[in-house]
């Protein structure tokens, strides 16, 4: 088996675990629709790339064999036992509340490939779906039976990254329509929006199983990945069919948001609002597109894009030195890589 394989397989064999331990931690309640709204993004799929970091950094630091371990009693420090899995469930129900409301405040119809929440439950259902997932997040992180000080400290580097996004999602907002947004303006706002979950992924265990001295790199591995990984969901946002990427391929260009490829074409001197001459993407054409990229690539923005995230990788592939030489630490290494080499 090639390394890009092993890497997708250890991607799917914790999607498994992950999404069994979401069937068990966030079970229907009352009232239903309440329930099926919030449920509704988590069952559409997912790779569920945070809670397989998160997993493979207790795998790493325990240095216990992938898989082998019962991920609901994790070898700590000082021999107790942590439920990293329910702190993996955590950082993923995070993840699908942060894409509810995003999809509400972009007032996008898609997302992996099924209706919206609010389009399939309604605006006042999803927001509390949203919020009630928030809620049921930090529930999970509660529940790791870890020591209260660690529980308490991973508990407390969730509430900021969950702060953290909110304002890199403000940043996100007040950024579209402004042509001066500098490289650095628009590095801020991904590590704030996107990054600071990976990282929250890649310390936790550190924290809860207490390996103090990997907490501060694997949060520096998780916010350069993290970094990477959303300089590639903007160029996947330009490069992908519609149908692959789950939504209307360049709707960031037609939406008006700043990515790095933008930012650079108009350090180029390109005219990046009228590279799509569209009010929606319903009256965009895959035509439209192609010439817009065409453009893009010949200034050369979109090759700087892709260097950028591929100097985020080896920075963070760097950082996993903290960890001992195994092959939990060896695939952490090759999800980097994954996650600028994937196409949707």
């Amino acid at each position: 088996m090639g390394r890009q394989q092993a890497v997708e397989a250890a991607i799917l064999d914790r999607r498994e675990v992950v999404n069994e331990a979401i069937d068990e931690d966030l079970p229907p309640d009352h009232p239903e629709d309440l329930y099926e709204a919030s449920r509704y993004l988590l069952k559409a799929g997912g790779k569920r790339l945070r809670p397989t970091m998160l997993l493979l950094v207790a795998e790493a630091l325990a240095d216990v064999a992938p898989l082998s371990a019962d991920y609901r009693d994790f070898p700590a420090v000082d021999d107790s036992t942590v439920d990293v899995l329910a702190a993996a469930v955590s950082v993923e129900i995070i993840q699908s509340f942060t894409l509810i409301h995003d999809d509400i405040m972009d007032d996008d119809e898609m997302r992996r490939g099924v209706p919206a929440v609010h389009e399939t439950y309604g605006l006042s259902t999803a927001i509390l779906a949203g919020d009630t997932l928030y809620s049921k997040a930090f529930e999970r992180m509660l529940a790791t039976g870890a020591t209260p000080e660690r529980s308490v400290r991973a508990l407390s580097r969730l509430a900021r990254t969950c702060t953290q996004i909110c304002e890199g999602q403000s940043l996100d907002i007040g950024y579209e329509n402004n042509p001066e947004i500098t490289t650095g303006e628009y590095l801020e706002m991904i590590e704030l929006k996107t990054a600071v979950l990976y990282a929250a992924s890649a310390s936790i265990p550190a924290i809860l199983l207490g390996y103090e001295d990997a907490v501060d790199p694997l949060y520096g591995y998780g916010l350069d990945v993290g970094r990477a990984f959303q300089i590639q969901d903007d160029l996947l946002d330009l490069t992908t069919p519609t149908e692959k990427l789950g939504k209307q391929r360049g709707s960031d260009l037609i939406e008006d948001k700043q990515t790095l490829v933008t930012v650079h074409a108009r350090q180029q001197g390109v005219d990046v609002e009228g590279l799509v001459d569209a009010e929606s993407t319903d009256d965009v054409t895959e035509a439209d597109i192609e010439a817009a990229v065409a453009t893009l690539e010949e200034v050369g923005s979109i090759d700087h894009a892709r260097e950028t995230a591929r100097e985020y990788v080896r920075s963070g592939k760097g950082r996993l030195q903290v960890l001992p030489d195994s092959e939990a630490r060896d695939l952490l290494a090759g999800i980097a890589d994954y996650l600028i080499e994937r196409d949707y």
